[in-house]
C-alpha cells in the first residue's frame, strides 16, 4: 500500500514529515521524538549535543567546498500544538495524524497537522542526510523544545551546545515572506476563589454551548478579529442572568494559551416557567453575534440544550456574577496597532480559558507586544482587573521580543535568492507571534538570524494545512542559501 506522500517533492522533506506524524510530540511530552532524533544521529554517525532541558544539535561537517565556510545554525522545535474537534476521536499521545490532501494542500482529520513545526524539523533532517558532495557549510540543526507553551526550550537553551552565530530559523508560515522581528510576550493566570450553594430542586438543567468558531493562532491570526468562544458565552450568560434567576453550575472554554478558543460550555439552572424565556435570550443572543461575525463565523453554533442530570450544587450569586463580570471585563484582541509598521500589531491579548477546579475558575490570558514596556502596562491592567474582583493573578516572566537588522549580511544574502526564485523582492516583515529568535539571540551574542518557511494556514487549529507547492519551493530556497553560504 502506498504513502500519501508518493509522488510528493521534495520526497526526502515528505518522507521524514510523514514519520513526524506517526510520533507523539504535544507540547511538555517530547520524549519519543527527542529519542527518535538521537538513534537519526546515531545510526549515520552524527555528532550530538545534548543539554539538560532536551534542546538537541545535530552536527553535519561541511562539504562539496563547504568544509571551511562559518557554520551554520538550522532552528525548529519538536512539538505541536495538539488541538481536535470536539467529537474527534483522536488520542495525540498514542495515535497518528490522519493525512489527507485536498486542492494543492496537506491535511489532517479533524486534528492540528503539526506542519507548524514539523516542516522545519523535516527539513533539518533532509539536511543532515544529503549525500556528500552536497555543497553545504558546516551545520548544527537546533531542535528545541516546549516551543508552543512558552518557548520553554529556548529560555532553558545552554549556548555552550551551538557555536555557530548565522541562523535561519524555519518557523515562518507565509512563502514570499523573510521575517525579521517578532513580539514578546507573557501569560497571566487568574485564580477566582467560588463558593457553592445548594441547587434548588425544582428548576431543570441545561447546557448552553458556543462551537463551530474558526479559532487560530492567538498572534497571527488576532488582527482578524475572529470569534472569541469564551467572549461569545459570558456575554450570552450575562444576557440571561440580567433577565432570570439563573443559577451557574459550571464553565469552561479554551484550551491553549496560543490558540483562539473555538469551544465554549457552561451548565446552567433555571426554573420551569422561565426555560422558554432562556430560549428566546440564548436565540436572540446567537442572532446578534451571526450578524456581527456572520461573514468571519460562518459555522457559529448557539444551544440552549436540556440535560437529564440535574446538580447538587451550583455557585453562590457572588461567585456567579464575578466570573461573569471578570469573563467580560478581560480585553481580548488587538489592543493597539503599530505606528512604524503599517498593518503590524504592537499590543494584543488573548482571553484563552476559562476552567473550574473545586474552589477556584482559573482564567488565562495570553499577552503580546513588539514594545516590552507597553506589554508589561497592558499586563499590569490584566492584574488589576483580576484583583479587582477578588482573584488572585500569578504571571510568568515575558519573553523577549526580536528586533529587526535592516544591516543583517544573512538578510541580505537571504533576500537576494529569494528575489531570484520570486522573480520579485520578497516581503520583508516583522510578526505579532513569539518566535525562538528573540530569546536565542538574547542568550547568544553576535546571533545574525532570518526566518522563512512554506505556506501553513491555520496553525493551532483542526484546520491547520500546508501547501504542498510551497514546500518544493522553500526547499529549494534554503538549499540555495546554503550552497551561497558554503563559499564564504
Amino acid at each position: 500500500m502506498g504513502s500519501i506522500m508518493d509522488g510528493l517533492k521534495p520526497e526526502n522533506v515528505w518522507k521524514h514529515f510523514e514519520t513526524l506524524t506517526k510520533i507523539p510530540r504535544p507540547s511538555k511530552h517530547e520524549e519519543k521524538i527527542l529519542q527518535y532524533l538521537r538513534n537519526f544521529a546515531e545510526e549515520r554517525n552524527l555528532e550530538m549535543r545534548e543539554d539538560s532541558t532536551g534542546n538537541i544539535v545535530i552536527l553535519r561537517p561541511g562539504s562539496g567546498g563547504g568544509e571551511n565556510a562559518p557554520t551554520v545554525i538550522i532552528q525548529s522545535h519538536v512539538d505541536m500544538v495538539c488541538e481536535k474537534n470536539r467529537d474527534a476521536d483522536h488520542d495525540f499521545m498514542n495515535d497518528p495524524l490522519d493525512l489527507y490532501i485536498e486542492d494543492g494542500w496537506l491535511k489532517a482529520k479533524e486534528t492540528t497537522l503539526g506542519a507548524d513545526n514539523g516542516i522545519g524539523v523535516a527539513s533539518a533532517m533532509a539536511l543532515l542526510e544529503m549525500p556528500n558532495e552536497s555543497r553545504l557549510p558546516p551545520l548544527e540543526c537546533l531542535f528545541t523544545v516546549d516551543e508552543e507553551t512558552g518557548l520553554t526550550g529556548a529560555f532553558a537553551l545552554s549556548g555552550d551546545i551551538i557555536k555557530g552565530r548565522t541562523m535561519l530559523n524555519l518557523d515562518t508560515e507565509d512563502w514570499g515572506e523573510i521575517c525579521i522581528g517578532c513580539a514578546g510576550g507573557g501569560d497571566s493566570s487568574i485564580n477566582l476563589p467560588i463558593e457553592y450553594r445548594d441547587a434548588p430542586t425544582d428548576f431543570l438543567s441545561f447546557q448552553l454551548s458556543v462551537e463551530g468558531l474558526k479559532g487560530g493562532h492567538s498572534g497571527v491570526d488576532i488582527h482578524e478579529e475572529r470569534g472569541n468562544a469564551i467572549v461569545f458565552l459570558s456575554s450570552i450568560m450575562d444576557a440571561v442572568q440580567n433577565e432570570m434567576d439563573c443559577r451557574l453550575v459550571s464553565i469552561q472554554g479554551g484550551d491553549k494559551h496560543n490558540a483562539i478558543p473555538r469551544e465554549a460550555f457552561a451548565t446552567i439552572l433555571v426554573s420551569p416557567e422561565s426555560a422558554a424565556d432562556a430560549q428566546i435570550i440564548v436565540s436572540k443572543r446567537s442572532d446578534a453575534l451571526s450578524k456581527e461575525f456572520g461573514s468571519m463565523e460562518t459555522n457559529l453554533q448557539v444551544n440552549l440544550s436540556g440535560l437529564d442530570d440535574s446538580p447538587d450544587k451550583t455557585l453562590t450569586k457572588d461567585s456567579q456574577i464575578q466570573i461573569i463580570s471578570l469573563l467580560r471585563t478581560l480585553p481580548h484582541g488587538v489592543l493597539k496597532y503599530s505606528h512604524d509598521v503599517e498593518g503590524l500589531v504592537e499590543t494584543s491579548n488573548n482571553l484563552a480559558s476559562v476552567k473550574m477546579g473545586g474552589a477556584n475558575i482559573t482564567v488565562h490570558c495570553s499577552t503580546r507586544s513588539s514594545i516590552a514596556e507597553a506589554l508589561e502596562a497592558q499586563r499590569e491592567r490584566i492584574k488589576i482587573m483580576g484583583a479587582s474582583y477578588g482573584a488572585v493573578v500569578e504571571q510568568d516572566e515575558p519573553y523577549p521580543g526580536w528586533a529587526p537588522n535592516l544591516n543583517s549580511p544573512i538578510l541580505e544574502t537571504t533576500t537576494k535568492i529569494y528575489t531570484e526564485i520570486l522573480g520579485k523582492e520578497p516581503h520583508i516583515c516583522a510578526i505579532h507571534a513569539g518566535l525562538e529568535c528573540g530569546v536565542i539571540g538574547e542568550k547568544v551574542e553576535g546571533m545574525d538570524m532570518v526566518s522563512f518557511g512554506p505556506t501553513i494556514k491555520g496553525p493551532h487549529s483542526p484546520d491547520e494545512r500546508v501547501e504542498i507547492e510551497s514546500v518544493d519551493k522553500f526547499w529549494d530556497l534554503l538549499l540555495k542559501i546554503l550552497k551561497n553560504l558554503a563559499a564564504k
